[in-house]
């Protein structure tokens, strides 16, 4: 491939579709019944060390440190339709919120609303909803 050729094929390159995020974990059994339990997840495949979860043809794999001591985060926002309900639902769970519901920001179309909790190793996860806007 020459340069230019390189360079055209470069330019045009996207990154769109995730199909598996990774967040490190210091308790497999107690992150799988989180994630599971709580949470509501479909699991994939638990292995020791490892568990794989569907979110919506999104794998998110739960995995414990390779060194000790490390620790890395994501932050993962689950879409729902109603944030209101879904916080609830997850609170009555015991997931423990940092920020409940709130407005984050006003669209021509829709509201864009937002909580936010942590899992048992204080990753944090949040909930999205863009609330459509009468009359839009």
């Amino acid at each position: 491939m020459s340069p230019a050729t390189a360079a055209t094929a470069g330019a045009s390159f996207g990154l769109s579709n995730i199909g598996q995020i990774a967040i490190t974990i210091t308790n497999l059994e107690r992150a799988v019944a989180f994630y599971h339990d709580t949470l509501g997840l479909k699991p994939l495949l638990q292995v020791p060390g490892l568990a794989l979860f569907d979110c919506a043809g999104i794998r998110l794999m739960l995995s414990c440190a390779e060194k000790p001591g490390e620790h890395y985060g994501s932050i993962l926002y689950f879409k729902v339709p109603d944030i209101q309900a879904a916080a609830n639902t997850l609170e009555s769970r015991g997931a423990p919120f940092d920020r409940l519901p709130h407005l984050v920001a006003r669209r021509p179309d829709h509201d864009l609303w937002m909580a936010f909790f942590r899992d048992p190793d204080r990753n944090l996860l949040a909930l999205m909803s863009e609330v459509p806007r009468a009359g839009a």
